[in-house]
């Protein structure tokens, strides 16, 4: 996946019934961290985790 055409790099950690996922931002040194469900898939965990990295990306870019 990526961000405006930048590589974004995905890591799961299971514990106990969630999930929780890191997403990098490889152009800024970026990492967020969420935490899902065990139960949903991985797209959608990916999707959360892009959707937390582009919200501090653009907080970043707004100087907040």
């Amino acid at each position: 996946m990526a961000v405006n055409g930048a590589e974004v790099l995905f890591e799961f950690h299971r514990v106990g019934n969630t999930v929780k996922v890191t997403a990098f931002h490889v152009p800024t040194l970026t990492e967020v961290s969420v935490v899902g469900a065990a139960n949903a898939g991985e797209m959608q965990l990916k999707l959360l985790g892009l959707r937390r990295l582009e919200y501090v990306l653009a907080k970043k870019q707004a100087g907040g």
